[in-house]
């Protein structure tokens, strides 16, 4: 079944760097909430983009890839800006607050942000009755999620600020990826996104500079998670989703929330023993309930028209 998926379908490269972006993504969370034990959070950003960048860019030279100029490089390096540098930054920021495996759980709405930025935007798809009632759902399931630490901790506690800090970058990382979405460019998607890392790197190399205060505490653990941070989170994660971002429609490609937060999860379980109960399954099911509603709609549409 496999194999005839891979010969007949055209996309199936797409769907395989989807499949990679759904796990490896889910498992940046822990070497994120890992990193952050040894490395301030403006450094571990900075560094993070900068090595992986910095690795990709010489290899797609070498290899003899178009590379971007003029406006198209500096459209790359405006969504790598939004995407990377204020997106990822935002779940670097709140994962000093709140587990990995919450913060994965809430980044699960995305999907409601993206379609919500398409419909504002010229050209983009309307809203609709149907689409409404998943995002209404979706956001039910997030208030079961949080509301009862929110009020237990009042408007002060982490909870709400890690959920503030998560719905900024949300806004940043869908805006940036449908901004990169609409663009014609003649560079191969890899090529972009090796662009994006190292522009979010040197974007946040002075902001590190100026307000990074506290020293780094070397440990062979918050070396080997920003190690696979850039590999796996960087190198080949968002490469991955480059390609798929680019190859594939955004309702499709917005799927990896799902699996990124059952992956999350189970890790932040499994290695900081992360609170994970009946309430915490309830509010995934009903989030994912919403999501799939709008993707359901969104799928129903497009074949109408």
């Amino acid at each position: 079944m496999l194999r005839w998926f891979l010969r007949r379908h055209p996309d199936w490269k797409a769907y395989l760097a989807l499949v990679s972006v759904c796990f490896f993504w889910g498992t940046t969370y822990l070497g994120i909430r890992m990193a952050l034990e040894s490395f301030p959070p403006l450094l571990l950003i900075s560094a993070r983009f900068l090595i992986s960048g910095s690795i990709m860019l010489p290899f797609v030279v070498l290899r003899g890839s178009h590379l971007p100029r003029g406006a198209e490089l500096l459209r790359a390096c405006f969504s790598g800006a939004l995407i990377l540098g204020a997106g990822n930054g935002c779940l670097v920021f709140a994962e000093q607050v709140i587990p990995s495996g919450l913060a994965g759980l809430i980044i699960t709405i995305s999907p409601f942000w993206m379609v919500g930025i398409e419909a504002l935007l010229p050209g983009g798809e309307r809203l609709h009755g149907p689409t409404l009632f998943g995002m209404f759902v979706g956001l039910t399931g997030a208030a079961l999620l949080l509301a009862p630490d929110i009020k237990a901790q009042s408007l002060s506690g982490p909870i709400l600020h890690g959920f503030l800090i998560l719905s900024l970058g949300m806004v940043s990382w869908s805006y940036g990826s449908i901004y990169q979405k609409r663009q014609t460019v003649r560079a191969h998607p890899v090529v972009i996104g090796a662009v994006q890392q190292l522009a979010a790197g040197i974007i946040f190399l002075p902001l590190t500079l100026a307000f990074t205060a506290d020293p780094v505490r070397w440990s062979a653990r918050g070396v080997g998670a920003i190690l696979y941070l850039v590999v796996f989170g960087s190198i080949v994660g968002y490469s991955s989703y480059a390609y798929a971002l680019d190859r594939l429609p955004v309702a499709v490609v917005s799927i990896y929330p799902y699996v990124n937060a059952v992956v999350a999860v189970a890790l932040g379980w499994i290695f900081y023993r992360e609170p994970f109960g009946q309430r915490e399954a309830v509010a995934m099911f009903v989030i994912f309930a919403g999501v799939g509603i709008v993707k359901w709609q969104q799928k129903a549409r497009g074949a109408l028209t």
